[in-house]
């Protein structure tokens, strides 16, 4: 058996770190989950090395076994930083320590791999056959051309970048393609319900889909996303090879990023665009009522409320059953030809909206329906899973064993609340000592952190303030505000509930503040903004959800944290709420079960963009006093890192002034 132990030693070396012994004590937890079978819930907190926590033990798996597991990580960034950085160390260490170097392999979605089909027949450029697109792409920049022209540039790029990756046997990767907008990928890709399959479609034989998963079935580490792992789970285990054992990554984002990927939505403006495509293959009668759908539909969402939907009755139901029996008739007739590949893609579109339409016609008990409405889109309809813990358990969790890492799996100072959100119930937990009764046995361990978050942090929860209102932020919360960024001397994380109190901080900061740049979420790229706020210091930050979870910013350009209230879901959130409301009925608490658990875990998040590293120091302020005031406030405490607390705001005030060497 290969000792893991010695492949994590070997990779810590490599990068010249130092041994930690709580990725040592992970290391043999998950080396013993994947040799018993129990599920194991690991929480490794920021800093300790999770990543070479895991892929020591799994890659030691691998070669002493020659079985493929599957990491799967919340996003595609991190999944790129999984397979440039992490994955090659432990490569080097494992062959290092056996002679033996496993095959990894990254498997993405279909839609971030070039379709060669879509590429090669969707129609030239009127430029095309004039020059490349390098000189198209010249002749273009400096000019006032008009979308079109700079599309064509663009997709022209795409197309020869798709040529030369099938000319090398390459991948043809979103993340390897020339720079690109959505519209201009969209040339070149293809929704995964458009795709001919490998046997009808002409370039089947070249399809660097295929070739994607024709790698991930040689590997024996495959590393994937949330996304595709919930694809697989709906999907009957279609989207991943063959696997004996699943480690899944920055885990409290897995319920969240199920649902997002179960979740349909139906618009107008995609049901006329559907019906525009196919009208040339329907006779006039199916093709005006097809066409006239988006009408009814935009009827329907006009009349209806922007709420969830419960009544059969509604308009929206009704619209939905109309849509969803023409739809039928519309799919049926464009099967009756098999051999046009482009009448095929259409039926498949069809199809598409023809399932969204009967999901939200049935009001299943399963399902949340609700209206929404943005400036940008207008009216849509949405639904979505009630819950996916069934889904995770029946399809994840009963077929294979599973091991779940974050830096936030205990909420509330433990682990239940993470395990009932992705279908592992308390009842299943195993006792120390005793043996695994069925499939879904989980343990728990918590391995700590190599900070010392009393002696580098203090939590102040400024209790003398009000609490928060639903008309903005009170005057003596801005003020709190301004005192704490002046006496950081900037060097601020603003995280707000809302895009409107990040807004308001703002514009009161820069009017108290003249001499401190404050930046805002919304001034442009968040990218560019994350990146000047980590290269100037004295400069401050403040946004809303986006920030609370990624943002890696060590060292003294973050020294404070403002939090300015609990982020409880918001109230007019109609799947939180429906979700409150099953547990209600079912005689649980669903403020607490849903709530304050969606709460403790963006808190716990955002907490903990302070202490990056070692030698970080700071304050995370909490600005609303429910957190020492409410019964629930205990809960949400324990779910922090364990700074020191204080309700004091001058001792605060003071301990930034020190910090900046004015104390």
């Amino acid at each position: 058996m290969t000792d893991h132990s010695r492949v994590l030693a070997a990779a810590v070396g490599e990068i010249h770190g130092q041994a930690r012994p709580g990725q040592q004590l992970m290391a043999e937890s998950v080396a013993d989950a994947l040799e018993s079978g129990v599920h194991l819930l690991v929480q490794a907190g920021t800093g300790t090395g999770k990543s070479l926590g895991y892929l020591a033990p799994a890659l030691a798996r691998c070669v002493d076994t020659d079985e493929r597991l599957i990491v799967a990580t919340a996003t595609l960034a991190l999944q790129a930083q999984l397979a440039d950085k992490d994955i090659p160390t432990a490569l080097d260490a494992i062959e290092e320590v056996t002679g033996t170097r496993p095959k990894a392999a990254i498997l993405k979605g279909r839609a971030n791999y070039a379709c060669l089909y879509r590429s090669r027949s969707g129609g030239d450029l009127d430029q095309d056959s004039l020059i490349g697109s390098a000189a198209l792409a010249d002749a273009v920049a400096g000019s006032r051309a008009d979308d079109v022209s700079k599309l064509g540039a663009e997709v022209l790029a795409l197309r020869e970048w798709v040529e030369e990756e099938a000319e090398r046997g390459g991948l043809a990767d979103r993340d390897d393609a020339p720079t690109h907008t959505a519209r201009g990928w969209a040339q070149v890709s293809i929704p995964s319900r458009e795709c001919l399959g490998v046997a009808s479609c002409p370039f089947g034989a070249e399809c660097f889909v295929e070739a994607s998963r024709e790698e991930a079935r040689g590997a024996q580490l495959v590393v994937t996303n949330h996304a595709l792992l919930a694809i697989n789970a709906m999907h009957g285990g279609t989207a991943l090879p063959e696997h004996s054992a699943l480690i899944i990554d920055e885990a409290h984002e897995l319920a969240s990023r199920i649902t997002t990927a179960a979740t349909d939505e139906l618009t107008p403006s995609l049901v006329e665009r559907t019906a525009r495509r196919v009208l040339s293959w329907l006779d006039d009668d199916l093709a005006t009522d097809f066409l006239d759908q988006s009408d009814v539909l935009r009827a329907a969402l006009d009349e209806s409320e922007l709420t969830r939907i419960t009544s059969a009755s509604a308009p929206l139901p009704y619209a939905a059953a109309q849509l969803r029996d023409v739809s039928r008739k519309v799919v049926s007739v464009l099967g009756k030809v098999t051999d046009d590949p482009e009448r095929q893609q259409a039926g498949s579109a069809v199809k598409a909206i023809f399932d969204v339409a009967e999901r939200i016609a049935a009001l299943a008990d399963a399902d949340v329906v609700w209206v929404t409405q943005s400036e940008v889109m207008g009216r849509a309809a949405l639904v979505a899973p009630l819950n996916v813990s069934g889904l995770l358990r029946n399809q994840v969790f009963a077929e294979t064993t599973t091991v779940l890492t974050s830096a936030t799996l205990t909420l509330g100072g433990a682990f239940e609340p993470a395990a009932a959100a992705v279908g592992l119930a308390g009842a299943d937990r195993l006792a120390p000592g005793a043996e695994p009764a069925d499939a879904f046995a989980w343990s728990g361990l918590d391995v700590g952190s190599p900070f010392d978050y009393a002696q580098q942090g203090i939590l102040y929860v400024a209790k003398r303030l009000p609490p928060p209102g639903r008309d903005g932020m009170h005057v003596e919360t801005l003020a709190e505000v301004a005192q704490l960024v002046w006496a950081a001397d900037g060097r601020t994380l603003g995280l707000f509930a809302s895009r409107r109190a990040a807004e308001q901080a703002t514009e009161y900061c820069r009017r108290e503040l003249p001499g401190r740049t404050i930046l805002c979420q919304g001034d442009a790229q968040l990218s560019e903004l994350t990146r000047r706020f980590i290269a100037e210091p004295e400069t401050s930050l403040f946004g809303t959800l986006s920030l609370w979870q990624g943002v890696d910013v060590p060292g003294d350009t973050c020294q404070l944290v403002i939090i300015d209230k609990i982020p409880f879901p918001r109230p007019d959130d109609p799947l939180m709420q429906a979700r409150k409301k099953a547990v209600d009925d079912a005689g649980g608490n669903g403020f607490m079960s849903v709530a304050a658990t969606h709460a403790a875990l963006l808190l716990a998040q955002g907490a903990g963009r302070l202490i990056r590293r070692t030698d970080d120091r700071g304050v995370v302020a909490m600005l609303d006093p429910r957190l020492v005031t409410a019964r629930y406030g205990s809960f949400l405490k324990t779910s922090l890192p364990g700074f020191w607390m204080t309700t004091d705001g001058d001792l605060a005030v003071r301990a930034l002034r020190r910090l900046r060497g004015e104390e």
